[in-house]
């Protein structure tokens, strides 16, 4: 088994496996204290899990529940966990696909090669900084996967790696006039269960309509990184030749979206950066120059209510995906090679 080089002090770490009830359970119990000291008095969770979005949220979980009823059941563990209502949790976990716009950031950047890099900032409410966690979990029957999590959500929608040697990384698209069928967490948790890139591309691909997700998908032992936008029933798919970078609105899927400065501009100039020559990737995510607002977000004050709070980088070796986890104001990494 992986040990973890160095130890942040702020980033949590939690080994569960077991049913996926028995997983929820876990990530729940890890979770509840942030939750309810940080998160439910905020204004997102009060919209998020006002009445009226209630028949919505039914019919996401008729569906979840119908498609992908072993992610239904994480969820029923995850509201035990936290000691909330079921509905409440559902909600919260379809927040993507009943608002266009909610804090849910992130910056990805591919460097592909021989061996190919994907590396991520992760950025999400500034309250919760601190209060997040990397999660190794053994779910029964399917692959063992290392991922970031935040409290009180269901695994797979920030940054992971499967025992697959699947490595995905995600950002949000803020799409417009979407009608969900299926919450795009519950997609990007099923991404995890995949048993490699063809599967998950075929996943993406035939997904029903939800709200907007930028994947970047690659596997171990394959040299092509994906570019993938998935959302309002449309997909796009690209393979990397060249470095790119991808923020918080799409590229190449041609669908109505709402674009904030922050995303145009940490977009701005990642391309800037790469055209420059920089190919650092931890260099270029934790930038914060350029005329706009920053690749690297640690600014209580964010237009769009989002901060930086891990930096991973995956290296994709013949050996397996070795990678390393950061979070800000701390010189400690923790760090190994596959999920363990």
């Amino acid at each position: 088994m992986m040990i973890p080089e160095v130890t942040p002090s702020r980033l949590g770490w939690l080994e569960a496996g077991g049913s996926h009830r028995e997983l929820g359970l876990a990530l729940g119990r890890q979770g509840r204290r942030a939750v309810y000291e940080r998160l439910l008095a905020t204004r997102l969770w009060q919209d998020v899990t006002a009445a009226h979005h209630a028949p919505l949220v039914r019919r996401l979980l008729a569906t979840t529940t119908e498609r992908l009823p072993w992610v239904a059941e994480e969820l029923e563990g995850l509201a035990e966990g936290l000691g909330l209502p079921f509905e409440t949790v559902v909600a919260w976990n379809c927040r993507g696909d009943l608002l266009a716009s909610v804090p849910d950031g992130c910056t990805t950047l591919v460097l592909p090669g021989e061996v190919p890099q994907v590396a991520h900032n992760e950025d999400g409410l500034p309250c919760l900084d601190g209060a997040c966690f990397l999660a190794r979990l053994r779910p029964v029957g399917q692959p063992a996967f290392l991922t970031f999590c935040y409290p009180g959500s269901l695994p797979g929608h920030t940054f992971s790696l499967t025992a697959a040697g699947l490595v995905v990384t995600i950002n949000n698209l803020r799409l417009l006039g979407v009608s969900p069928e299926l919450p795009r967490m519950v997609l990007s948790r099923a991404l995890l269960a995949q048993p490699d890139l063809a599967a998950a591309l075929a996943l993406l691909e035939a997904a029903p309509s939800g709200g907007g997700f930028h994947y970047t998908l690659a596997q171990t032992g394959h040299a092509e990184v994906l570019s993938v936008e998935v959302g309002g029933g449309g997909f796009s798919c690209r393979t990397l030749a060249a470095p790119a970078l991808h923020a918080n609105h799409c590229l190449n899927l041609d669908l109505p979206q709402a674009i904030t400065v922050s995303s145009a501009d940490r977009q701005r100039q990642g391309d800037a950066l790469i055209a420059g020559g920089e190919r650092d990737p931890l260099t270029l995510l934790r930038d914060t120059g350029g005329p706009g607002l920053p690749i690297y977000r640690r600014e209580l004050d964010d237009p769009d209510e989002e901060n930086t709070l891990a930096t991973a980088l995956f290296c994709l070796t013949p050996e397996g995906a070795a990678w390393q986890v950061s979070v800000p104001g701390e010189a400690g990494v923790r760090r190994g090679i596959g999920p363990g």
